[in-house]
């Protein structure tokens, strides 16, 4: 292997593990977040309109 192709292969190493650590710090617990919350909204709001539950 040349020195460039040994560059490109450390290069997308680096890519690689800075990808996978912006999915599993910053990607995955904002959308699960964003999952959770909005979920809770919706039965706010549908609980505001309909009123609480009866039972």
């Amino acid at each position: 292997m040349s020195d460039e192709e040994v560059g490109d292969v450390q290069t997308d190493r680096k890519h690689e593990i800075l990808m996978f650590l912006f999915l599993t710090a910053i990607l995955i617990p904002g959308l699960t977040i964003l999952l959770v919350g909005g979920y809770g909204f919706s039965i706010w709001m549908y609980q505001i309109l309909t009123g609480p539950p009866t039972g």
